[in-house]
């Protein structure tokens, strides 16, 4: 039932934010672009995205891992669409985290002294 949950949301935050430009929010660019400063924040311990982190890093992994490869091979439908689920998984992922770390950033200014 969490999986289903955690994957419903997944889809609704991919589906959410390939609209989101039209609508205001912010666009796939500024997104990507959230991604270095998302990485500094956690490993600075200031946001707390490290296991959400470290789970996108691991369906990056195994999409593009080349061990992968070998059940498309033999089960070819399967496996793409095991690699599918991966990627739309993976993409919503991206898109909610990367929401939700911009919004912390909205709401939680930092002083930077130059």
């Amino acid at each position: 039932m969490a999986k289903t949950l955690k994957r419903a949301a997944a889809f609704t935050a991919l589906a959410r934010a390939l609209t989101a430009g039209s609508r205001g929010g912010p666009s796939l660019a500024t997104r990507l672009a959230a991604l270095p400063r998302m990485l500094s924040a956690v490993r600075r311990g200031e946001y707390d995205g490290g296991v959400r982190l470290a789970m996108m890093a691991a369906a990056t992994v195994y999409v593009v891992s080349p061990i992968d490869a070998i059940p498309e091979a033999f089960v070819w439908v399967f496996g793409l669409i095991d690699d599918a689920v991966a990627v739309t998984w993976l993409a919503g992922a991206v898109l909610a985290e990367t929401d939700r770390f911009l919004e912390w950033e909205r709401t939680n200014p930092r002083l930077v002294v130059k």
